[in-house]
């Protein structure tokens, strides 16, 4: 094997190599495969299919022809890749569930919304469709520019006339090399109504155009959620918009609802999203769902999902949304090549560009119908000339030798053209009558008219503008339909999924074991006080309720920490579970760390300003820090004070900065202080002493006392009375407080202590899982030095005591409900029955 010659080897730099034939080969993906062009909206390969099937003559009012046939055409002619890649491109093309307005007319098996594939080539066949016929209208009178085809022996056009904004009406996915485009489809209506307000202002702002064009239009409907990421991506050409399936929940004879999807969200598998409902069904990560079917025929879409009868459809459905593609997120790039150049465009500049490429087209247009008809005139004329000599030009013909001569002749005789001597010449003979002589005058004097009014029309762009104008409103007449894509107004940012969920009160209920759930408030029934209560949970022997909480579903919650941390979720996220049920561990909801429990929960509503959240501490500490600084708090839990060794975070309230605090302690003492005592501190302060206590004594509650509030306090053995707020007076924080309660062996140590008005139930829950429900009116009111009349009735025997007390909202009693009744000469006092506080407090 002979070497190669060293003068035929040329030493380059191969990093500059590998630099240039990158930048040639990403400019090649860039201009000539993935990117569409703003004029047409079109790829290069979508753009050679249509103008293959156009030279074909396979046109929307013909018979079909052989996908195989067209295909083989393209690649033959103008696209020299694979044939999978233009047949599945043609596919697209003609699938209803891909194109707003498909551009081809398939016959045969063009695949499914399930993700099955068309049949194989030589079995299907295409045509153009009636609208794909707009794109090219006009191709044949200059109105765009040529280019050679990859081998220079065909011509392809660069661009098509396109005569609708096909850019946004069908939109594209593409990417490329360092950039990819994904344009949403439109409806056809709108965006052309869009194009011509832009005609007439071209100065409207994206705002405006949004009243025409209010957002995308998925051949699949489905609903937008919002319009704010409709609004970012027509303003910049950058955005993300929520899709949702569209549905509706059913109500059966038997009380059971039924979830109906009717329509999914855009380029959505249909089976594998059935699948994924399947099959999270089956693991159990989505409860509820007792039969999954899909109904779907050629009527429509139905997949339907069978409920269990005591399961919440909303909730199931929100779930849905959560874990499956029945919501999806689409993000709008729109990249567009303008000038053979990438740019990321707004709605407006798609419209102007669009525009303009229409004033080109109209322009070209009319200056060839200006050259054909002057053309013709030309020859009008000269054929005007020989019938009014008619005698000398026959005189002339009939002596010339040859026709060169004859042409010579007329030509120097009566100072006509080559071409109006020639047409002479070819004129027959029956043209020389006098009906004939009249067509020929009455043919020229409307060329004529016609040339003046082509002139016209170039020399005025509101003329141009005018014929745009009507030929866009003929193909909004032929083509416009319905919108099938809902947006949802709202104009938030990000939508959540409470949007499909309830507003309801509920009680949220936290275990010492940490196991939570939440149940309607309704689940409760009151009773009157002394009552045995109901069964409010099942618990283990060592597990008991520990925080129980009245809220909304869309409220946010707080979950404070006994290491001080603040962890967040919204009340519909709680799982729901029945009255008896132990619920889940907290730590498969928050990010709770391993020795860490929650011991104060916080419902808020909204982050305002004017609010605080107020601390205390086991230890006494009390702080107060802003609401809003809690706003944004990451999944493993933010930092919300800075605790002492052996301190706990006992309680956290809600203030507005014009309030008394009072903190009530194991042994009965409380103290009362304006809350501006202690200053407003940031989020990882330690705070300040609110209450001195004895070196046996720890906190057991901390309220915000309104006006006409009372104090109730209920101690571990199950009494509990009410105080008047009036009968504490107010002291400065850091104090050791006066006596609340009489705490004796009989009563026990205090377990809470509340801030009233008896206008609200109370709620009781022991160590073993009892819970009864007590109108706080029927508490009796009593002095502070005193030990309180008995509210539950606890067996002794099964060593139970009173662990958690809540406030919830006043509840009707049933009439037909048990009464239990406990005369008010139970109620235990100490020596002083008149409930006066005793010297040696004061």
């Amino acid at each position: 094997m002979s070497e190669t010659p060293k003068s035929q080897v040329k030493e380059i730099n191969i990093s500059q190599e590998m630099k240039s034939s990158f930048l040639d080969y990403a400019m090649s993906v860039i201009v000539s495969r993935a990117l569409p062009d703003v004029r047409d909206g079109l790829k290069p390969v979508h753009r050679r299919i249509l103008y293959a099937m156009h030279d074909l003559g396979i046109h929307a009012d013909k018979p079909y022809k052989k996908s195989a046939r067209i295909v083989g055409d393209v690649i033959g002619k103008y696209h020299p890749h694979g044939d999978s890649a233009v047949y599945e491109t043609m596919v697209r093309m003609a699938q209803d569930f891909n194109y707003r307005y498909m551009l081809v007319d398939g016959h045969g098996n063009f695949g499914s919304v399930d993700g099955d594939a068309a049949a194989a080539m030589r079995y299907t066949e295409s045509r153009m469709s009636k609208i794909s016929m707009e794109l090219l209208r006009d191709i044949n009178k200059d109105t765009i520019d040529y280019q050679p085809n990859y081998d220079g022996e065909e011509r392809e056009p660069v661009v098509l006339p396109a005569r609708f904004p096909n850019l946004l009406v069908n939109g594209t996915t593409g990417i490329a090399v360092g950039m990819a485009t994904n344009i949403p489809p439109h409806q056809l209506g709108e965006v052309i109504d869009g194009v011509l307000a832009i005609s007439h202002d071209p100065e409207m702002t994206t705002q405006e155009l949004m009243e025409i064009i209010p957002g995308p239009d998925f051949p699949t409907g489905g609903i937008i959620l919002g319009r704010s990421g409709i609004r970012k991506a027509y303003e910049t050409g950058r955005g993300s918009i929520t899709v949702r399936a569209k549905v509706e929940i059913e109500q059966k004879s038997n009380g059971k609802e039924v979830i109906i999807v009717k329509e999914l969200p855009y380029q959505v598998n249909k089976a594998r999203l059935v699948e994924k409902i399947a099959e999270l069904a089956r693991d159990k990560k989505i409860e509820g769902i007792t039969d999954l079917r899909d109904e779907s025929d050629r009527k429509g879409m139905r997949i339907v999902i069978e409920v269990r009868k005591d399961a919440n459809a909303n909730v199931l459905l929100n779930n849905l949304y959560k874990h499956t593609a029945l919501q999806t997120s689409f993000g709008i790039n729109t990249l567009a090549l303008v000038n053979g150049h990438p740019k990321v465009l707004s709605l407006k500049q798609c419209l102007v560009h669009y525009l303009d490429h229409q004033k080109v087209v109209i322009r070209r247009r009319t200056e060839f119908e200006l050259r054909k008809a002057e053309a013709r005139a030309h020859i009008l004329e000269g054929l005007r000339t020989a019938l009014d000599h008619l005698d000398a030009v026959i005189s002339l013909i009939r002596s010339s030798q040859t026709t060169d001569i004859a042409r010579a002749g007329l030509m120097s005789q009566f100072n006509l053209s080559e071409k109006q001597a020639q047409a002479i010449l070819d004129m027959r003979l029956q043209r020389l009558t006098g009906l004939e002589r009249e067509k020929i005058e009455e043919e020229y004097q409307n060329l004529v008219n016609l040339i003046a009014e082509l002139k016209a029309i170039l020399a005025d762009e509101e003329k141009v503008l005018e014929i745009i104008r009507e030929e866009l409103l003929e193909i909004k007449e032929r083509f416009n339909d319905k919108r099938r894509t809902e947006i949802v107004a709202g104009g938030i940012e990000n939508i959540e999924d409470e949007d499909l969920i309830p507003r309801e009160n509920i009680v949220i209920s936290l275990t010492h074991n940490g196991y939570i759930k939440r149940l309607p408030v309704s689940t409760y029934r009151a009773q009157r006080r002394g009552g045995r209560g109901i069964q409010g949970m099942g618990t283990n022997e060592d597990d008991f309720v520990e925080q129980l909480i009245t809220t909304s579903t869309h409220d946010t919650i707080l979950f404070f920490t006994n290491k001080g941390k603040v962890y967040r979720t919204k009340g519909y996220e709680i799982p729901e579970f029945s009255r008896t049920a132990k619920g889940i561990p907290i730590i498969n909801l928050l990010g709770i760390e391993k020795g860490e429990w929650v011991n104060a929960i916080i419902p808020v509503e909204e982050f305002v300003d004017d609010w605080s959240l107020f601390f205390t501490t086991k230890e006494g500490i009390s702080k107060r820090s802003p609401l809003t600084s809690f706003a944004n708090i990451r999944n493993n839990g933010l930092i919300a004070l800075s605790l002492r060794e052996g301190d706990e975070l006992i309680s956290v309230r809600l203030t507005d900065g014009s309030k008394h605090m009072i903190i009530g302690t194991k042994n009965g003492m409380l103290i009362r202080f304006p809350e501006t005592d202690v200053r407003s501190m940031g989020r990882t302060a330690t705070g300040v002493k609110g209450i001195t206590l004895d070196s046996n004594d720890e906190v057991v509650g901390m309220e915000v006392l309104e006006e006409n509030n009372d104090v109730l306090i209920v101690t571990k053995n199950g009494y509990g009375k009410r105080t008047p707020a009036s009968e504490y007076r107010i002291q400065g924080r850091g104090g050791k407080g006066i006596k609340t309660c009489h705490v004796t062996e009989k009563n026990g140590d205090l377990v809470s202590m509340r801030a009233v008005t008896g206008e609200e139930d109370l709620m009781l829950i022991t160590t073993g899982g009892v819970l009864i429900r007590i109108d706080v009116a029927s508490i009796s009111k009593m002095g502070r030095n005193t030990q309180g009349v008995k509210l539950i009735s606890i067996k002794e025997s099964e060593n139970q005591f009173v662990a958690t007390v809540a406030k919830v909202e006043k509840e009707e009693e049933e009439e037909d409900q048990e009464i239990n009744r406990i005369d008010e000469d139970e109620a235990i006092l100490d020596e002083n029955q008149d409930g006066s506080t005793p010297k040696s407090e004061e």
